[in-house]
């Protein structure tokens, strides 16, 4: 079955070089996707150095809307979507990803990382379904670019959509790895504000 990865990725010059080397030297991938979401900074530049599809927006829309123009031109039977700020991201992990998804054994898997940072791996551990890290089949893809990402992030979107569709999922350890925090990227304040605008969706999506 081949296998698409989409990488949606906003202001990552510094660290989407660390996600795309295991990516583009693993053997089980035959698509990769990176949508530069608008970038102010070098990161188009960055994946130009890959053999890579690369698809540059005019303006930051959003993650959601980022991950939604890459599944859109994805030809892959299975999807992977990773985020472009990671931390310790493996081969291994992307095949750790998929291959649930190649043995029918869920139809979409979920990351969860472990024994990366402790401030990571609690986030995690506290909301598993809001990893950002997932592979699923085609036949997903459908119903994930027409579902309502408005007022959610894209996470709560595909929870609210895997609850709705009774979609299978299996929860994956990825062990040793993190990702960077939006505290550290947009600072103490905004990063603040970020966190609580997640949280606030996660609340709104239990009480809906």
């Amino acid at each position: 079955m081949k296998v698409s990865v989409v990488v949606p990725a906003y202001n990552e010059e510094q660290r989407i070089e660390g996600v795309l080397y295991p990516i583009y030297n693993n053997p089980i991938i035959d698509e990769i996707i990176v949508v530069d979401d608008g970038s102010t900074d070098k990161t188009s530049q960055v994946v130009r150095k890959y053999s890579v599809k690369l698809i540059t927006l005019p303006q930051n829309n959003g993650k959601a809307s980022a991950v939604k123009k890459g599944l859109s031109l994805c030809k892959g039977e299975i999807i992977v979507l990773l985020d472009a700020d990671l931390i310790g991201l493996t081969a291994n992990h992307i095949v750790e990803l998929v291959m649930p998804i190649s043995f029918a054994e869920a139809e979409m898997t979920i990351g969860v990382f472990k024994g990366g940072r402790v401030i990571t791996d609690m986030a995690q551990k506290i909301a598993p379904n809001l990893s950002g890290q997932r592979a699923f089949n085609r036949s997903l893809i459908n119903d994930i670019l027409n579902m309502d990402t408005s007022g959610y992030s894209m996470e709560v979107a595909l929870t609210k959509l895997i609850r709705e569709k009774n979609i299978s999922t299996k929860k994956i350890i990825l062990s040793n790895i993190s990702h960077v925090t939006k505290e550290e990227k947009l600072g103490l304040i905004k990063g603040t504000h970020w966190r609580f605008l997640m949280y606030k969706d996660i609340v709104k999506y239990w009480l809906s």
